[in-house]
C-alpha cells in the first residue's frame, strides 16, 4: 500500500515538474509557454503573424534563431497587452473589420481573395483578426504614451543640416513682374534700342506703366498692362536677375537687352515665400529624427513598464 501511494506520488511529481519545465516565463498574472515559444517562432518564419512595432527592423532571422530575444519579445507583448487592459484601450471587432477592409482595398483585393492569400501562407484568418487586433491596440497605446510626447523643433532640424552650403534656403523671394518689349528688327538693333530709349523717356515724364505697355509693348504673348508673371529667385532670366532685384515695388528698370529684344521691366510685387524644396528636405529630416526619437523613448518607456511588473523568466 505504501509503495502505491509512493508511486503516485512519483508521478505526480513529475508531471508537475513537466509541466513546471513548459512555462518558460511568467509576466504579471499571464505564463509564455514552451509552445508559446514555438509558435511564436512560427509566425516570424512565415513573416505574417508578428509586429514589427517590438522588432523595430531588427533581423527576423536572428530572433527567431536565439531563444533569449524570442522570450524578450514575448514578454513585452504581454506587458504592452496588460497595459491594453490597464488604460482601457482595448478596440470592438467593428474597427478590426475595418481595418482589413482597408488592408484588402490597399491591395486591390477582396475579403475572399484575402483569406486565400493567407490561407496559401499557412494562416488561419481568425490568428490574422487577432493579429490585427493587437497592433491596432498597441499603436493606439504608443501613440497616448510615447508617439504624442515626441516633438522635434525647427532649431533640431537646422541642427541636423548643419551648414551644408549645398543644402537649398528656407526661404526664397517670388517677383511679380511686368515688361515692355521692343524686337530687334530684321536689319539690326540701333533702331530697336533707340525706340526703347524713348519709351523709357515717356514713362519718367510721368507716363504709366501699363498705358505705355499696352501702347507699344510688341510681346507677341502680350498680356494686359504688360504683365509677365511671377518668378521664384533661380525663374528669371539671367539678364533679368540684377535689374529685378535691385528695383523696390512699383519701380521700373532701365532698358535691358536680351536675345529677344530690348526691355523695360517693372516690379509689381515682391514677397518672401518658403522653398518648397528645403520644406521637403526638411520635413525629412523632421520624419528621420523623430522616427529615431521614437525608437529611443519607446524602449526607455517600455522598460519602465517592465521595471514595474512581475517579471520572472526561467530559461538561463
Amino acid at each position: 500500500m505504501n509503495l502505491f501511494i509512493t508511486s503516485i506520488f512519483l508521478i505526480s511529481t513529475l508531471a508537475q515538474a513537466e509541466l513546471v519545465e513548459k512555462i518558460v516565463a511568467v509576466v504579471n498574472d499571464e505564463i509564455i509557454t514552451l509552445s508559446d515559444l514555438t509558435k511564436y517562432k512560427s509566425r516570424l518564419g512565415k513573416g505574417v503573424l508578428f509586429d514589427d512595432l517590438l522588432t523595430q527592423g531588427q533581423d527576423i532571422k536572428a530572433i527567431a534563431g536565439d531563444q533569449k530575444k524570442l522570450i524578450s519579445l514575448l514578454v513585452d507583448e504581454k506587458i504592452l497587452d496588460s497595459e491594453i487592459k490597464k488604460q482601457g484601450l482595448a478596440i470592438t471587432i467593428e474597427r478590426v473589420e475595418k481595418e482589413i477592409r482597408n488592408i484588402s482595398k490597399t491591395n486591390n483585393m477582396s475579403r475572399v481573395q484575402l483569406k486565400e492569400v493567407l490561407k496559401g501562407q499557412g494562416v488561419d484568418f481568425s490568428d490574422y483578426q487577432g493579429v490585427i487586433k493587437s497592433r491596432l491596440e498597441r499603436q493606439g497605446l504608443i501613440e497616448k504614451n510615447v508617439t504624442s510626447k515626441i516633438q522635434i523643433s525647427d532649431e533640431e532640424v537646422a541642427s541636423y543640416r548643419g551648414d551644408d552650403a549645398s543644402a537649398p534656403e528656407g526661404q526664397l523671394n517670388e517677383y511679380t513682374i511686368s515688361h515692355i518689349l521692343i524686337k530687334f528688327p530684321k536689319g539690326g538693333e540701333a533702331r530697336a534700342k533707340k525706340q526703347a530709349q524713348e519709351i523709357l523717356a515717356r514713362l519718367r515724364k510721368g507716363s504709366p506703366f501699363q498705358k505705355v505697355a499696352e501702347d507699344s509693348s510688341e510681346d507677341p504673348n502680350f498680356s494686359k498692362g504688360g504683365l509677365l508673371g511671377s518668378f521664384k529667385d533661380g525663374e528669371l532670366l539671367k539678364e533679368f536677375e540684377r535689374p529685378v532685384k535691385a528695383l523696390t515695388v512699383g519701380q521700373y528698370s532701365e532698358v535691358v537687352k536680351t536675345k529677344l529684344g530690348f526691355h523695360i521691366l517693372m516690379l509689381n510685387d515682391k514677397k518672401t515665400i518658403q522653398n518648397p524644396v528645403a520644406q521637403k528636405e526638411r520635413e525629412k529630416i523632421r520624419g528621420l529624427l523623430t522616427q529615431r526619437a521614437f525608437q529611443k523613448q519607446f524602449r526607455i518607456w517600455l522598460d519602465q513598464r517592465r521595471q514595474e511588473a512581475f517579471v520572472r523568466i526561467n530559461v538561463s
